[in-house]
C-alpha cells in the first residue's frame, strides 16, 4: 500500500470518528442539556422534526460503543509505532500537515465523545448523588 493510501485511510477514519462522536452529542447530550436548561419544548420540537433522534437515544449504548470503537481505531492509526512520513520534501510536508489536522480532529472527537458520555451516563447519577 502506498503512503498516500495510508494517509487517506487515516484521514477518512478521523472524519468518520468525528462524525460518530458528534452523533453522541446530538442523540444524548443536546436533549439532556436543553431539558436541564428548561427548554423541554425545544426538545419536543427537535424530536418531532428529526424522529431518528428518538431511535438514537433508545440505542445510546450502541451509539457510544461504536463511536468509542472508532476513536480506538483512529487513535491506533494516528499513534501506531513505526509510523513515518516520506522523505520527499513535498510529500513529507503534506504528510506532516495531514498528521497535524488528523490529530486535531481526533482530539476534538475525544472531547466531544467525553462530553456526550458525561451528559448521557454521568450527569443524572451525579445530580442525584449530590442532591440537586
Amino acid at each position: 500500500m502506498s503512503g498516500t493510501d495510508s494517509y487517506r485511510r487515516e484521514s477518512g477514519a478521523s472524519w468518520l470518528t468525528l462524525f460518530a462522536s458528534t452523533g453522541t452529542l446530538i442523540c444524548c447530550a443536546l436533549p439532556i442539556t436543553l431539558v436541564t436548561l428548561g427548554l423541554g419544548a425545544a426538545v419536543v420540537s427537535l424530536t418531532s422534526t428529526f424522529p431518528f433522534l428518538i431511535v438514537l437515544s433508545q440505542h445510546k449504548i450502541w451509539v457510544f460503543a461504536f463511536s468509542a470503537l472508532m476513536l480506538g481505531v483512529s487513535g491506533w492509526l494516528l499513534y501506531r509505532p513505526g509510523r513515518a512520513c516520506p522523505t520527499d520534501p513535498v510529500t513529507g510536508r503534506l504528510c506532516n500537515r495531514a498528521q497535524v489536522w488528523n490529530r486535531r480532529i481526533y482530539w476534538t472527537s475525544v472531547v466531544i465523545w467525553g462530553t456526550g458520555f458525561f451528559a448521557a451516563f454521568l450527569a443524572l447519577p451525579l445530580r442525584i448523588w449530590l442532591g440537586f
